[in-house]
């Protein structure tokens, strides 16, 4: 997909400049309160880098400010609820994530104790990895069922060996193993809570009401968190999640405002990206057991890969972490295949999502851009195609590097020296070789 023509870019400028002058409302709340930071914009030291100004406006706004988004607003999942009702709730809302709530928590219970923590399709995935595994089974009556359970049960022990899993042992799956697992005991009686050894935090990093958006954009680039919670203290219960998606889409938003054109319309090499150059994009092929490709994201802490033809070289699509939902939710579509190449995974999930329309999942896309696109520009991309990624080609499609929602906004702000202080002390313990 090809960037935008400057002259859109400057028609929407002339129409948010325009409702400004006309005192008319914003299209959206995430353009009003874009309006907000412009406003704070025009009122700071005029010696201040653009850089320097954002860091000040972003500082001066709480996080209460950012818009509810309608997707996350009150998704929670009960500790006691099983794995394959925490798949379906996940793909229902279509979110990435949720926060798990401890069912045996009394009412009043601070939320330190009403949460356990944040079930996400990963630590699924973890869970998956280790029923692949060829000491796991391949059918639920199986003795090391129940060793399974025992294990998750253990919730930190179970993590530990978790982590310790290898790609070594990523054997082709028969088509038939995922119909075996949803259909299974195990994957039907084991709770959310079994797996609380694959969540990142205990019970999560949350951000309260007054904090700011420059605490919490930091959390979501620098510090490579995909979501913060936002906590009303006083009820003790999450009030919003910020996810990096929503970051991107009020930035979309904000196109003609003049803080963000003194950014957008800078070049890609301007503001230092791609950070992921070509010959350091992690890659599968599209030959290989979807397990394996599942596997590599996992150990290389990576969120998404390109799918590569061997032939060619060339990359012929892209395969996320998120995606691994269509091996759980429709596994009849793989029945026939005696083992999931990644290339058979990517078809029949574009044929069943062809076939139900209604289905709320999307698959994630193979999107491209070119070295001369705008900063804006890739917003307005990313935020239309609703994705986590881009990839930077050469004419000839030749991969050049990877930018990501994190990526982008890294470079909308910086962290002063100093700036977080004791902010993360009472977190621990953290899993080991965590990313926050």
């Amino acid at each position: 997909m090809s960037c935008y023509r400057e002259k859109e870019r400057e028609r929407e400028r002339e129409s948010v400049m325009a409702m400004a002058t006309m005192g008319e409302s914003p299209r959206s709340p995430e353009a009003k309160l874009g309006m907000r930071v412009e406003d704070l914009w025009d009122v700071q030291e005029p010696q201040l880098s653009p850089t320097e100004k954002l860091n000040a406006c972003f500082e001066s706004i709480p996080v209460s400010a950012f818009p509810l988004d309608p997707s996350n607003t009150e998704i929670e999942i009960k500790s006691d609820a099983t794995l394959a009702d925490a798949v379906k709730i996940l793909a229902r809302h279509n979110v990435f994530s949720a926060p798990v709530v401890d069912v045996e928590a009394p009412e009043d219970a601070s939320w330190m104790d009403r949460y356990i923590g944040i079930v996400e399709f990963a630590g699924i995935v973890v869970w998956i990895l280790h029923q692949s595994e060829p000491t796991s089974p391949r059918c639920p009556s199986t003795p090391s069922s129940a060793r399974a359970i025992a294990a998750a049960a253990n919730g930190a022990a179970f993590a530990l060996e978790l982590e310790a899993l290898g790609l070594g042992s990523a054997a082709t799956t028969a088509g038939n193993f995922f119909e075996d697992l949803t259909s299974s005991e195990l994957y039907k009686n084991t709770k959310v809570r079994d797996i609380s050894g694959t969540f990142r935090w205990a019970p999560f990093l949350a951000l309260e009401r007054s904090n700011s958006f420059l605490t919490m954009l930091l959390l979501l680039s620098k510090y490579k968190m995909k979501s913060v919670p936002v906590l009303d203290l006083g009820s003790g219960t999450i009030d919003n999640i910020i996810t990096q998606s929503a970051v991107i889409h009020m930035l979309a938003e904000c196109a003609g405002l003049q803080w963000f054109e003194s950014w957008g319309t800078k070049k890609l090499s301007e503001v230092g990206l791609p950070l992921v150059t070509g010959n350091q994009i992690i890659k599968v092929y599209e030959d290989e057991p979807v397990l394996q490709a599942f596997k590599v994201m996992r150990k290389k802490r990576v969120g998404g890969v390109p799918v590569i033809e061997r032939e060619t070289k060339k990359a012929v699509g892209n395969i996320s972490l998120r995606d691994v939902q269509f091996l759980l939710t429709a596994p009849e579509i793989y029945h026939d295949y005696r083992g999931i190449t990644v290339k058979n995974f990517l078809t029949e999930v574009r044929s069943y999502l062809e076939k139900n329309k209604n289905a709320s999942p999307m698959l994630s896309e193979y999107v491209t851009c070119k070295k001369d696109c705008t900063i804006k520009e890739l917003i307005q991309l990313l935020d239309q195609e609703k994705i986590h990624r881009v990839y930077v080609v050469e004419d000839d499609g030749d991969l050049q590097g990877l930018i990501t929602l994190r990526d982008i906004i890294s470079r909308l702000v910086h962290e002063p020296r100093g700036y977080f202080g004791d902010f993360f002390d009472g977190v621990l313990p953290l899993p080991a070789n965590t990313r926050v």
